[in-house]
């Protein structure tokens, strides 16, 4: 295959520090990928993204697809020229969107017809039309086009979603057109049941992809369930290939998942949380609406090289989010993602020294 090039450069235990080669650039791993839904990482700038440490994002296949267009953003440049984000991007397949935005859908063996959240407008996306939009917007890496199995899912429910995606699975590889620097990840399903997810694990290996994730976690199981499912799946997938965790996480479920071989991540948590008012810290998670903040002339972390901690202080930050202000998400948005980019440049540090077991994250209670 002509795609993504990955290099396992260091081992701790299961744990990998790897390199990830692609058309807009290298993407050290263990990596957290921002995400930016529609084109934008939400109260960012892309060079504020940049500055945080991020080298890849993440953007969706089916928003975009409704708005402004697939054709349209590949007549602008594609995507990476639209944003103005010279790094890569990872676009995820639609699938899990379609089946939780769309007022009214369609699951058939050709793939999801549904009407749009925006306009109603009917629209059918099958993997063959997914990869299609996904090489459209120019990403690095594509995602197959996949059905998420909601939990809780019966045994017999989460098969017939599984095997579905398999087959779905084969039809967006085939049409997926090769290219030096892209390429395509499968996407692991089965629920939270072992022999669904090895099942899914096999058929992906034997259809043959640039890298594996897993999809169909955090969406209700609990942590616990879903440290299992790892436990039970991650062996079995390619040791030359990255591994990719669907919509995870907080900063202890990152560290628990790359102890277990996880390579990449995306989740809406840190950017969700810096609109209201949530900051990681190395202390834990603060809630700068919190009243204790109000007199506060410390910054919200003195080792962290954000603007909201390089400049301001708490009682600043606490005033800004109290008052509904704008710039309180764009500072404490850009804190949060330095904050997770930190910790994943710990994690590979670690990696290499081979001391990742004894790096520990803070408590998650909100201070």
């Amino acid at each position: 295959m002509s795609g993504v090039a990955f290099e396992v450069l260091a081992k701790d235990g299961a744990a990998r520090r790897g390199r990830l080669s692609t058309a807009h650039g290298l993407v050290d791993t263990p990596a957290f990928m921002p995400v930016g839904t529609g084109g934008s990482v939400k109260a960012m700038t892309s060079e504020g993204v940049a500055a945080t440490g991020a080298r890849m994002v993440l953007a969706n296949t089916y928003h975009l697809m409704l708005r402004p267009g697939a054709e349209r953003i590949a007549a602008l440049g594609g995507l990476h020229r639209l944003m103005n984000w010279p790094h890569a991007i990872l676009t995820d397949s639609g699938g899990f969107q379609v089946l939780s935005l769309a007022p009214l859908r369609k699951v058939e063996e050709e793939g999801v017809t549904f009407r749009s959240h925006l306009d109603g407008s009917e629209n059918l996306l099958s993997p063959e039309r997914s990869v299609e939009i996904q090489r459209l917007l120019g990403a690095d890496i594509a995602m197959a086009f996949d059905e998420c199995t909601p939990y809780p899912a019966s045994f017999e429910a989460a098969e017939a979603s599984m095997e579905l995606s398999m087959r779905w699975a084969l039809r967006s590889r085939e049409s997926f057109r090769e290219a030096a620097g892209y390429g395509i990840f499968g996407i692991v399903q089965g629920g939270v049941y072992e022999d669904l997810r090895l099942r899914s694990a096999a058929c992906l290996v034997e259809i043959g992809f640039d890298g594996y994730a897993l999809g169909g976690l955090a969406v209700g199981e609990g942590r616990e369930r879903m440290l299992r499912v790892l436990d039970g799946t991650v062996p079995a997938l390619p040791q030359r290939a990255p591994r990719y965790l669907m919509g995870v996480g907080k900063p202890a479920e990152l560290l628990a998942a790359v102890r277990r071989g996880i390579d990449l991540f995306d989740c809406v948590l840190p950017t969700r949380s810096g609109r209201t008012g949530q900051a990681f810290t190395r202390e834990g998670p603060l809630n700068l609406k919190n009243a204790r903040h109000a007199d506060d002339p410390a910054p919200l972390d003195s080792s962290c090289p954000c603007p909201a901690c390089a400049g301001y202080s708490r009682a600043y930050l606490h005033h800004l989010t109290k008052s509904g202000e704008i710039l309180a998400a764009m500072l404490l948005t850009a804190h949060n993602l330095t904050y997770y980019a930190g910790l994943m440049a710990a994690m590979r540090r670690a990696i290499e020294a081979g001391t990742l077991e004894s790096l520990g994250v803070p408590q998650e209670e909100t201070g």
